[in-house]
């Protein structure tokens, strides 16, 4: 049974487009997100849009598909931070794209009218992954995380993954970092050989 307060019934209430649960998951993830888009946008000169754009988009793309059924794999966090991932690197990689194409002086997309900052910013970063692709985001992390055949092992990558550090994962459980750099290590082995022919 999940509480009120969790991530599973928040998710289960955005589904049914209750606001109140998209701003509960706004305050846990929307930092994480901006963290990852930053990660992503690295070396990127800044123009029009940042990091915080990226995520903004995202997650709006994510209420939005979520609120309309988009996402049916979603049920909990263990299926919500990748598919927030896959989004808001989705969102990443678009304005990138966008940005060399300006840079080397080529066309935006959807050209015909004159383009503003925010209008280019909105075809940019407006798209959306496929809910296939996002699927098989999923999939793939369920798929990995079912390899972890320790709970503990599972823990220590979900808040990885969350963008927790070694030392807040360490504090969480109790133990010293050099612990969960050693069980890190463990889930990249696991990992790595389900990825060997």
């Amino acid at each position: 049974m999940t509480s009120a307060g969790s991530v599973t019934s928040w998710v289960r209430q955005l589904k049914a487009n209750d606001p109140a649960a998209a701003q509960k998951l706004w305050e846990r993830y929307f930092q994480k997100m901006v963290e990852l888009a930053r990660q992503k946008l690295q070396g990127m000169p800044r123009r029009a849009a940042d990091e915080e754009d990226v995520a903004l988009s995202a997650f709006n793309s994510f209420c939005r598909g979520a609120s309309s059924g988009r996402f049916p794999q979603l049920r909990d966090r263990n299926s919500l931070w990748p598919l927030l991932v896959a989004i808001t690197a989705h969102k990443a990689v678009d304005l990138m794209r966008h940005e060399r194409r300006l840079k080397r002086g080529g066309p935006t997309p959807g050209a015909g009218e004159p383009a503003t900052p925010e209008t280019e910013l909105e075809q940019v970063i407006g798209r959306e992954p496929t809910p296939e692709f996002a699927l098989q985001v999923a999939e793939e992390c369920r798929r990995l995380f079912n390899r972890l055949d320790d709970d503990g092992l599972r823990t220590v990558a979900l808040w990885r993954m969350e963008g927790y550090t070694v030392e807040e994962i360490a504090a969480r459980l109790g133990c010293v970092p050099r612990t969960i750099e050693r069980k890190l290590r463990v889930i990249r082995n696991l990992w790595k050989g389900e990825a060997q022919p």
